[in-house]
């Protein structure tokens, strides 16, 4: 990993402003003043595990960058790890589209599919069985699904999920079809996490998954990046794609005015294609 850049201090004397700057130093993510409350809901958990009366205490065990465990376990508490099931189907059902006929364009080479910010892994997996249901054979592809908070691969990898989260998004046949459960857990049956390759990764500070993709989605993402932040992210994403590559983004976030890198795709509507512009 990159060693992330360091940034000054914010609100001396504030333990949330001291965390929000290491979270920031960490992510990329700005947590602004109207955020600062997610700090300290967020961290309770975590304080009364640690036996911690106040986040200053929390506060100047992570400024001492002796417990990387500790720091680790902080990012992934106040990071927004929303995610469902089919999650805007229209965009995964235009992805898959964009994905067959790329297929059938070139059916001899093996497609490459990055989900960036995958959080606890729905995204890659209703990707996968979307697939299947197309009869695209996971021979054909590559899913590399990256986050940078651990506890969400770890439990990704795991493919489990609760009874809550599961009903997001998956219809009682995709339940029955691709996973095995009882009224509180339900787990993705192993042929299914196979087709995907999960791994941490920072999309700020680390090396790309290596070689190019052809299709990129990383929705939501950059939401509360600062622009630099977004568009040296911007910037990474388009050497990582191939030239007829797509790059999938939320709903709320766009490439126009951010780079000159991407154009809006003629073909499918919603995502960016990279351009040939020098920059």
């Amino acid at each position: 990993m990159i060693a992330p850049r360091s940034a000054p201090v914010r609100g001396a004397g504030n333990p949330a402003a001291a965390i929000a700057t290491i979270f920031e130093q960490r992510t990329g993510q700005l947590l602004g003043e109207q955020r600062l409350w997610r700090v300290d809901s967020a961290l309770n958990p975590l304080l009364r595990d640690l036996k911690l009366a106040t986040l200053d205490q929390l506060a100047v065990r992570l400024k001492s960058g002796a417990e990387p465990m500790l720091t680790q376990k902080v990012v992934d508490a106040l990071l927004n790890q929303e995610s469902s099931f089919f999650r805007d189907p229209a965009t995964i059902d235009m992805v898959v589209d964009a994905i067959v006929a790329m297929h059938d364009a070139a059916p001899g080479r093996r497609l490459r599919i990055w989900s960036a910010g995958c959080a606890t892994g729905q995204e890659p997996l209703s990707l996968a069985i979307r697939l299947d249901e197309r009869g695209i054979d996971p021979a054909g592809y590559d899913i590399v699904a990256t986050d940078v908070s651990v506890e969400s691969i770890a439990r990704a990898r795991a493919g489990t999920y609760t009874h809550f989260e599961i009903q997001r998004g998956l219809s009682m046949g995709r339940m029955i079809a691709w996973f095995d459960g009882d009224d509180t857990t339900w787990t993705a049956r192993p042929e299914l996490v196979r087709r995907i390759q999960y791994r941490t990764h920072n999309l700020v500070y680390d090396t790309p998954p290596a070689g190019v993709f052809d299709v990129i989605l990383c929705r939501n993402v950059m939401l509360y990046f600062s622009a630099e932040v977004r568009r040296r992210l911007l910037d990474t994403l388009a050497d990582s794609l191939r030239p007829s590559g797509l790059l999938v983004m939320g709903a709320g976030e766009t490439t126009l005015g951010q780079t000159d890198r991407f154009d809006p795709s003629q073909a499918w509507r919603g995502a960016y294609v990279r351009t040939d512009r020098p920059h």
